[in-house]
Formats: structure tokens, C-alpha cells, sequence
């Protein structure tokens, strides 16, 4: 062998040698278009440490390949944690998700695809293929984790500064974002101060006129669902004496909402509150009878699905239904199969069932389903098809409508009160799909409520008087109050609205269902999604 031939020995690797993210790099890639997209909310310390693990050099390929193992798993779980959507435990705690009907189903899962996502997460696949052959892209990802933490921790001293530097009262809301902290303590203030309101049924007045009162619950109608569909301007709340703007349904769940109107004369309480035990002094119901009002329930649904009508009843001291409706005809098939009859026949055969009574004083408790999501419309062949949520929404103003003016020709006096639970959320977010109220978004809870009184005087108004602070159920109670208290007013003249909507109980944008605080602080809504979790701004809504 020639002294200057080359011998052919293998070259000893260093086996600490990084071998980079590899394929990985597609997932932390996808990951970071999708927040500058403003799709995740993404965790960057979490995601650090995660990208470490696998950057860890492990020759052993059994090593190797159980790693691997264990990352998938783990590299789904961070990137559901990463975004917008609330827990998945939350999903297995809703055994009502079992009754829906396959139709439903298959519709709530076509919701979940954005095929304009799709598109670009394609684009980014093929784009990463194609580039990683000449590019080292696991120094671009590290480094754009990188940044991203230092831009966090930049923006954590900022505030930390200025607080340092002041000396502000806890009643004054500093500018800036607040940190976990001071909203929780903002909550906990909220829930001190309503604890203390209370709305106090005093004696009618003498020459006080006895009257019906009808609180009309309609299920999934919101404010941004009637904007939607172009429908804010509508006849029936044009007709309102009084129409609330910024009016709060506390929560985005039909049981809940039900329950909080019937607990109205009380403040706002906590979700788990509503379970307990309510004070007598709270049931708006219950001070009713004791003022001479007969308590009478009607659904226009069997109200069987999660119990909703056992439910209301037991928290809200109510009766069973005033009058069956089995005989009546079907207009809709509800998201469980349930049928769904409606409105105006359901309201004009309680009303027969009214004008039959000698009672000087009623009062109805009416729930309608007619707007939830889910509800299918009757074929002539018998079966069902998809029914819009837009016409739907109309049939219900003008059956309320039409049940209005019935109720003017009969010369009685009523005071209606139509307040919905929540809205339908037709608009999904970066936290929930469309028709998904997990989390009680301002969307979803800012509902339209309006107030009529018929038979009870003129009306020299040509419109509504509008309600511009923010409010909610105690504000429904004391109006009801003030309308039992008032004398009669002369010459077949309305009340005096001045004094009947002076001074209302105001109260703070603070939503909740199990688990899903949403509150408003200094204009801006932020979410917790866990029970003592971290604070977030919430998303604002795609478009």
C-alpha cells in the first residue's frame, strides 16, 4: 500500500451532535402561521420546552422511536391547549350532546371545517416540503420562539413598572391590561356587591289597577344574531314602550338564564349559586303570588331535554303547565327530535285558557324554543329539512306580534316582558364554532329586551323609550315592582316613565356557565375558562 493512499475508515461521529427539529419543524411552522393569523393563543414557554425534548440527541434508535411515541400525543394535546377553544373535559361533561339527533350531529361537525384554513395550511405543507431541502428551518423556528418570548417578557414589564411608580385605588380602574389578579379580585367584588341588592315588593297603591304580567322567554336571540340576519328593525320592538340596549343575560345556556329571570329579585349571583338554595326574597315568582298573582308555566317544547322544566321549576318556584299543548300541531322538530309547536298557538290557546279565568291577576312564566340551534322543518313527505335560522326568526316576531294586538282587543291589562336567554350565536369566533355557547361571549348574552304595556293608558310616544345603561334581570324586577306600586294614572293616561325608569339597578357585563367566566373591564371582555385559570382577552370576532 502506497504511503499517500487514502485509507477508507468510517468517520467517528460526535454523539452529541444536534440533529435538529426534522419533520417537526412542519408542526411549530404550522403552529406560528396560525397565530399571526390570530387563530392560536399560543403558549411559547410550553411549546420551548417541548421543541428541547426533541432536540435532545438519542442514538439509540428503540430511544428514538419511544420518544416519538410519546411526542404525538403530547404534540396534539399542546397544540388543542394552544388554542381559542375551551377544555375538552368540558365537552364529555354535556351527556345532552347524546340526545341530538344525527342530522344535528353532521351539521355541527361540517361547522368545524374552514376550508379557507384547510387552503392555507396546504400551501404551508407544500411550501415546507419544497424548502427544507435547502434551508436549515429549525434555526428559524428556535429563533422566531425566541422572539416571541422576549417580546412576552418585555411586555410584562411595562405594566409592572408603572404600577411601581403609582399608587392607585383599588375603585379606580387603571389603564393597560390587567393582569389575573385584578380581575379576579374585580370578580369577586361583583359578586360581594350584588349579594347585598335586593328589589322590595311594596303594597299597591289604593287606586292601583290589578293587571296580568307575561315574562316571555325566547331561547337564541341576541342583538348580533338579529344584525346578522337583518332584522334589528322589526316591527314587534318597535311597538315597545320600553327596550332595553345594553342589556345582559348573564349566561349562555337556556337553564341558566331561565332560572336568573326567575331569581330577577335578587342581584346577580355565581353560576354554582344557582343550584343552592335560593333566599325567598328572590323569587320573582314567588313575591308575585304573595301580591295576589296566580303563577302559571307554558313551553312551547316538552321541555323534557337535561330537565329544563323540572329545573325551572324547582328553582324557581313554579307550577306544572297551565294547559296542554300535545293536541296541537307541530311546526318545527327540535335539535333532539322533540317536537316544537308554535308560538302563536301555543300563547293564543293560553290565552283562551286566561280569558276563562276569574283571577284577578296572573302571572305567565313562557319559554319558546322556536330559534334554537338544531331545529329542523316538517316535509310534506313526513320527514325534516335544515331550517333558516332567518325565517324562523321572523314567524316569532310576527306571532308576537299578532299576539299583541289580541291581547289590546281583549281590553285587559297586561305588562309583557320579553326577555331572551341568549343569542344563537350564529357568528362563530376563534374560542367556539358558530351555534357553539360553551363560553358566554358578549355576543351571545347582549340580548334585546322590551317591555309593553297594553290596556294600561296611552302611549303619546311614537317609539320606545330606550334603556342605555348597562343592565340586567334586577332591573326587569324593580320596573315590575314600581308597576305594581304605581296609582293609576288619570284621564286613561300611560304611567309616568320618568319615574318608572329612574334611577334602575345597573349592573356590570359579568357572564358565567359552568366553569366560563366573561366579564367586562374598562370596555374590553376577557375570558376565564377554568375555574381559578388565567385571564385572557377575548378574541374578537372573525368577520
Amino acid at each position: 500500500m502506497s504511503q499517500f493512499e487514502k485509507l477508507d475508515l468510517p468517520v467517528r461521529q460526535n454523539p452529541w451532535t444536534w440533529p435538529g427539529l426534522g419533520r417537526w419543524n412542519l408542526y411549530f411552522l404550522i403552529k406560528l402561521a396560525l397565530l399571526w393569523g390570530g387563530y392560536l393563543n399560543l403558549q411559547v414557554l410550553p411549546n420551548l420546552v417541548f421543541a428541547a425534548v426533541l432536540l435532545i440527541p438519542l442514538r439509540q434508535r428503540h430511544l428514538a422511536a419511544l420518544r416519538t411515541l410519546i411526542a404525538v400525543p403530547v404534540g396534539v394535546a399542546l397544540f388543542y391547549q394552544d388554542t381559542w377553544l375551551p377544555p375538552f373535559s368540558r365537552l364529555l361533561d354535556q351527556p345532552g350532546v347524546l340526545n341530538f339527533t344525527p342530522e344535528y350531529l353532521l351539521e355541527l361537525a361540517g361547522r368545524f371545517i374552514d376550508w379557507n384554513l384547510c387552503g392555507a395550511l396546504m400551501l404551508i405543507v407544500v411550501a415546507y416540503f419544497f424548502i427544507h431541502q435547502w434551508l436549515r428551518l429549525t434555526t428559524f423556528t428556535l429563533a422566531a420562539f425566541a422572539w416571541l418570548g422576549a417580546s412576552n417578557l418585555l411586555a410584562l414589564q411595562v405594566p409592572a413598572q408603572s404600577l411601581a411608580q403609582s399608587a392607585t385605588p383599588v375603585h379606580v380602574i387603571p389603564a393597560g391590561e390587567p393582569d389575573s389578579k385584578t380581575l379576579e379580585a374585580y370578580l369577586q367584588k361583583f359578586y360581594d356587591t350584588e349579594a347585598a341588592r335586593h328589589v322590595e315588593f311594596k303594597p299597591a297603591d289604593a287606586s292601583a289597577q290589578p293587571f296580568d304580567l307575561l315574562l316571555i322567554n325566547i331561547c337564541s336571540l341576541a342583538w348580533d344574531d338579529l344584525d346578522t340576519v337583518g332584522l334589528r328593525d322589526n316591527a314587534l320592538l318597535a311597538q315597545m314602550d320600553v327596550v332595553f340596549d345594553n342589556f345582559n343575560s348573564a349566561t349562555s345556556y337556556s337553564g341558566p338564564a331561565a332560572i336568573r329571570l326567575l331569581r330577577a329579585s335578587c342581584g346577580q349571583s355565581s353560576h354554582s349559586k344557582l343550584y343552592a338554595a335560593a333566599p325567598e326574597q328572590c323569587l320573582l315568582m314567588d313575591d308575585l303570588r304573595k301580591l295576589g298573582f296566580e303563577n302559571e308555566v307554558m313551553l312551547n317544547h316538552t321541555g323534557q331535554f337535561e330537565g329544563f322544566i323540572d329545573e325551572v321549576r324547582a328553582q324557581g318556584s313554579l307550577p306544572t303547565p297551565a294547559v296542554s299543548t300535545v293536541d296541537l300541531q307541530r311546526a318545527l322538530v327540535a335539535f333532539d327530535g322533540s317536537p316544537i309547536w308554535r308560538d302563536r298557538d301555543v300563547l293564543d290557546k293560553w290565552w283562551e285558557h286566561r280569558e276563562s279565568q276569574d283571577s284577578a291577576r296572573v302571572a305567565l312564566f313562557y319559554n319558546s324554543t322556536t330559534l334554537h340551534d338544531g331545529n329542523r322543518a316538517l316535509t310534506a313527505d313526513g320527514g325534516t329539512r335544515r331550517a333558516d335560522y332567518k325565517p324562523r326568526a321572523q314567524t316569532l316576531l310576527e306571532d308576537l306580534n299578532v299576539f299583541l294586538k289580541e291581547l289590546e282587543k281583549s281590553g285587559r291589562r297586561v305588562a309583557v316582558v320579553i326577555v331572551p336567554e341568549h343569542g344563537a350565536a350564529l357568528h362563530g369566533d376563534r374560542m367556539q364554532i358558530s351555534g357553539m355557547r360553551e363560553i358566554p361571549s358578549p355576543s351571545i348574552t347582549h340580548v334585546p329586551v322590551g317591555i309593553k304595556l297594553v290596556g294600561m293608558g296611552r302611549n303619546p310616544r311614537s317609539g320606545p323609550v330606550h334603556v342605555t345603561q348597562p343592565s340586567s334581570y334586577l332591573a326587569l324586577s324593580e320596573i315590575i315592582s314600581r308597576l305594581y306600586a304605581s296609582p293609576a294614572p288619570p284621564d286613561g293616561q300611560g304611567p309616568d316613565w320618568q319615574t318608572l325608569l329612574a334611577n334602575l339597578p345597573q349592573t356590570p357585563a359579568v357572564s358565567e356557565n359552568a366553569g366560563t367566566v366573561v366579564l367586562d373591564y374598562a370596555g374590553k371582555p376577557y375570558v376565564r375558562i377554568k375555574e381559578k385559570g388565567t385571564w385572557l382577552p377575548y378574541p374578537q370576532r372573525f368577520q
